[in-house]
């Protein structure tokens, strides 16, 4: 990697929850680090094992192990200016004209 020389990527191996929704009421999947880790920005989260499918109108919770790998100095920074010029892609503005009958 390019910004390597700014530090060495600390990994650590971590066991997680997923959560995952399929319902008419809700789809989503969420990810749980157990033990307090906290995220920063620029950090990685890789969740390890097969996909998981859940089919219309279930829930599952399932309890998996996630590698962190943190930021170095230099990728946390140039992800925290990266987010404030991304910050406009949330987003859209449009001017129209209207023309009067």
């Amino acid at each position: 990697m390019i910004l390597g020389f700014a530090g060495t990527r600390e990994k650590i191996d971590v066991p997680c929850t997923i959560e995952i929704e399929n319902t008419h009421e809700s789809l989503h999947a969420h990810v749980e680090l157990d033990g307090g880790i906290l995220i920063q920005p620029g950090d990685e989260v890789l969740v390890h094992g097969e996909p998981i499918r859940v089919g219309f109108g279930q829930k599952a919770t399932i309890k998996r192990i996630a590698t962190v790998t943190r930021a170095n100095w230099l990728e946390r920074g140039l992800t925290k200016i990266a987010a404030r010029f991304e910050f406009t892609e949330l987003y859209e503005v449009s001017f129209s004209s209207r023309s009067k009958l």
